[in-house]
């Protein structure tokens, strides 16, 4: 089963979410740490989603593929992809990465207690980083690209309905987080602290009012960095827990939402 930690001990397999949102870097991570036993790395590209989605397969791979110790990372560089133009957009985002390491341990001493994953491709009009029409290569009748050499693939920057985004957000992500309580058999009660993707306060607000919640339970530290997309969930527990909020055999329950649109939550224990 899994416990959490933090401490980088020998690592079987890991998941990077990659830095610039589009371009795989989890190799160059590898040879950064010195890996010497080549272990499996690879990207889940799910943006605000990531992290948590990369919580779920480690535990997946260590309870169904005898894998001792998962690094999982979220990273992303937003600042490539923002509009500097836009204020409406360009103020909210930020640079960051954070990670968790996940090992294997007793059946009675895991701590990935349940989980939830979900996503919506019809949602993705309300946030996304498309490709630029303008540079899209001609397709045949029979989907091949015309014309050679292709053009070079290439995004628009990122594009949000803050709206939408937050409806979709404070109805889907509470309900989320219930139903991976009632896995895990908890009431909400249960809960010491709640951990959301630090999107913007409105929604920590919307979605802990609508679980009552106190705020005081609400882990937060979105004025000082603003959205880090897949690094937020990993940067607000790490300093929760070197501030002594969190402390071991807490119980938290995480969800991350965003881009795609994804979203999905975890019920753990801490330590």
């Amino acid at each position: 089963m899994i416990c959490l930690a933090v401490l980088l001990r020998y690592i079987d397999h890991w998941m990077v979410y990659p830095i610039s949102g589009f371009r795989s870097k989890k190799l160059e991570v590898q040879k950064a740490l010195g890996c010497k036993r080549n272990p499996l790395a690879y990207d889940i590209t799910a943006a605000c989603s990531g992290f948590v989605m990369g919580l779920v397969s480690a535990a997946c791979h260590i309870r169904g593929g005898g894998f001792k110790n998962v690094l999982v990372i979220g990273a992303d560089a937003l600042s490539r992809f923002v509009d500097w133009t836009d204020r409406g957009t360009c103020i909210l985002f930020g640079d960051a990465a954070g990670a968790v390491l996940v090992q294997a341990c007793d059946s009675e001493d895991d701590s990935l207690l349940a989980f939830d994953l979900h996503s919506d491709g019809d949602g993705n009009r309300h946030l996304n980083a498309a490709f630029k029409e303008s540079e899209t290569d001609e397709l045949g009748s029979n989907g091949s690209v015309l014309g050679f050499p292709p053009r070079r693939a290439s995004f628009s920057c990122l594009q949000m309905n803050g709206k939408e985004v937050f409806r979709f957000a404070v109805r889907v992500v509470p309900q989320s987080i219930e139903a991976a309580l009632a896995k895990a058999g908890l009431p909400t009660s249960s809960i010491d602290w709640l951990l959301l993707h630090q999107a913007n306060q409105r929604i920590l607000d919307g979605v802990s009012s609508r679980m009552q919640i106190p705020s005081e339970q609400v882990i937060s530290n979105l004025a000082n960095y603003g959205n880090t997309s897949a690094a937020s969930i990993p940067l607000a527990l790490d300093e929760a827990v070197r501030s002594g909020k969190v402390k071991p055999g807490h119980t938290i329950a995480a969800a991350g939402f965003g881009a795609g649109l994804t979203w999905g939550s975890t019920v753990f224990r801490w330590g």
